[in-house]
């Protein structure tokens, strides 16, 4: 096991970064091939296919202007395992949000506002209290002694039937690692719009379900976390991780931890190297295998026609169409999650039978794991008739 969090790097260096570039048509490349996807084509008469090639030489880049301080503080939203990054206020294009009293307004959320906020907008897909969704991770439960447990070669004789159980409270080292996940990536359908007080709640919520304590103490419903206290969250895994590349006096010292680490093959092998017939048995007793020749479809000539093919002229774009795509697709498109797929006749046969009258109402009010409107309040009840409509005329 290794930790994904790695040597400190200075926020300053996004002020190098971050700039608005507008280049167009222009590649880098030496004077004979131009890379494209990891591979290198030819390139005729300072042509690659219809893009002009770059071939001289800049030492210095001045296109754009300089990030403002707000546009730096929007974007240097990582937070460190120490709690460095964490926001103290609530924030808005990277400044803070006054309140009615003329002060910033401090992030902070307590567990109860976290279990509300969860039931909203994560349940549907992780489960009641963090128990698992059909094709969404498990965020609580598990132990760390279920580590340990590692797949073996599935042409063993008696492979392992299941692998390590991780989840927030058994593996993560570092409580910072799960406010910027949140933060930056969730929720699934609507990414990067919780507030940082809702973000903090979360946490909060997250940490109480894995019976995380701080400072020894259980977490009830009142607690809040903030910027102030996170700091003192001590994830029970922090220890269980090698080797250490968290080393902040010293960041060139996680390199060689991992550099020595890496050359000893006994930590991760049993230290033999296999040059040549290296798969003892049968390779048609392998359960993992490719089944289909990928060189065909990676061999493909570079082309630069614009030709994709037209919509025939029964299909027509609708309201319940766009809204599927945008909103639905991903449960009702994946069969992993156990909502009816599109196109699934039998599925969709067995909910229409219930009566439309009765559909309609599930999709408005919500159905199992599925929350009202599919977790999408903002659209209207007539447009969630109308991709209801859809599903089930795609359906037939």
């Amino acid at each position: 096991m290794y930790k994904l969090e790695n040597t400190k790097k200075p926020s300053t260096l996004l002020k190098s970064l971050l700039c608005v570039f507008a280049i167009s048509g222009m590649l880098y490349a030496n004077e004979n091939t131009a890379v494209d996807g990891g591979k290198k084509y030819p390139v005729k008469n300072g042509m690659y296919t219809q893009y002009h090639v770059i071939d001289y030489k800049n030492k210095d880049f001045n296109f754009g202007r300089k990030a403002t301080q707000d546009e730096i503080n929007a974007w240097n939203v990582d937070v460190r395992p120490d709690g460095e990054g964490l926001p103290k206020y609530d924030t808005k294009s990277g400044k803070p949000i006054i309140g009615k009293d003329k002060k910033p307004i401090i992030a902070q959320g307590s567990v109860e506002f976290g279990e509300e906020l969860y039931d909203e907008k994560c349940a549907s897909c992780h489960g009641d209290f963090g128990a698992g969704g059909k094709g969404y991770p498990t965020l609580s439960g598990g132990s760390i002694s279920s580590l340990k447990l590692q797949r073996l070669d599935p042409a063993d004789m008696n492979p392992n039937p299941t692998g390590p159980f991780k989840t927030i409270g058994t593996y993560w080292p570092y409580a910072s690692t799960l406010f910027w996940y949140i933060k930056d990536s969730m929720p699934f359908t609507n990414p990067k719009t919780l507030s940082n007080s809702e973000t903090y709640a979360l946490v909060a919520y997250l940490l109480s379900v894995n019976n995380i304590k701080i400072d020894g103490k259980e977490l009830d419903y009142d607690f809040i976390l903030n910027k102030a206290n996170f700091s003192k969250i001590k994830m029970p895994n922090e220890n269980g991780f090698y080797p250490n590349v968290d080393t902040p006096n010293d960041p060139k010292q996680g390199v060689k931890n991992i550099t020595k680490f890496l050359a000893d093959a006994k930590n991760y092998g049993i230290g033999t190297r296999c040059m040549k017939d290296c798969i003892k048995g049968k390779v048609s007793d392998l359960v993992l295998r490719i089944k289909h020749d990928l060189s065909e479809d990676a061999n493909q000539p570079l082309s630069t026609k614009r030709d994709l093919p037209k919509a025939k002229d029964s299909e027509t774009s609708s309201v319940g169409k766009t809204i599927y795509e945008a909103n639905c697709k991903m449960c009702h498109g994946n069969k992993a999650i156990g909502a009816p797929v599109l196109g699934d006749k039998d599925a969709w046969a067995k909910v229409v039978k219930q009566g439309m009258k009765k559909v309609y109402h599930n999709a408005l009010n919500g159905i199992n794991a599925m929350p009202p409107k599919g977790g999408h309040p903002d659209i209207s009840d007539e447009d969630i008739k109308k991709t209801v409509d859809y599903m089930v005329e795609s359906s037939k």
